[in-house]
């Protein structure tokens, strides 16, 4: 598919409150045909989102240590997250220790997960990702580890106000730039 088509099919599903404040660009090079052209997201006229660019204003991690010492990410723990740590000391560490033990593992977990993510979220082709996308259901693309995926779920004019408000515990576990899309979203309210 052409990127102009496939440009017009992405922007025929925004929610009308993201109507011309959400663009998709993509430049090419004209006389390098082996290279391939960027594709990106502009929010009120401002690139936000290019996969591979470190420039943009959103954190890219490159370590797990990272994301366990960034202080804005806040993991939710459960009760049975900690009976689980609790089954695995035999009961033999203090209450306290056992909640700092069991969001210590949630957050290795995540960052695998962050990590494996934006790796290949780096390496995709935004457009592969994106005709993905227009052949997905919409909770297919909300549930997904894949970084594009979440976020153009996210700008889904499918997407309604009732099931943004219900991810934001969802929302805080993925990577930041899907959180900066949901905040987005969630201000268009």
């Amino acid at each position: 598919m052409s990127w102009s088509k496939l440009k017009q099919q992405l922007e025929s599903f925004l929610s009308p409150a993201l109507l011309g404040r959400v663009e998709y660009r993509a430049t090419s090079y004209r006389y390098l045909p082996d290279k391939a052209g960027l594709c990106y997201m502009a929010v009120d006229k401002k690139n936000v989102f290019n996969m591979s660019d470190a420039t943009t204003s959103i954190r890219w991690y490159q370590t797990e240590q990272e994301i366990k010492n960034d202080p804005q990410i806040q993991i939710p723990i459960n009760n049975e997250e900690i009976e689980a740590v609790r089954k695995d000391t035999k009961g033999l560490v203090p209450e306290d220790r056992l909640k700092v033990m069991a969001r210590g593992r949630k957050i290795g977990e995540l960052a695998k997960e962050l990590l494996s993510a934006q790796t290949t979220l780096s390496k995709s082709n935004f457009v592969v990702i994106a005709n993905k996308f227009l052949s997905l259901s919409i909770e297919e693309s909300i549930e997904s580890n894949e970084i594009l995926l979440n976020i153009l779920a996210l700008v889904d004019r499918r997407v309604g106000k009732k099931r943004i408000l219900n991810m934001s515990d969802k929302i805080k576990l993925k990577h930041p730039i899907v959180q900066y899309f949901y905040e987005l979203r969630l201000s268009t309210l």
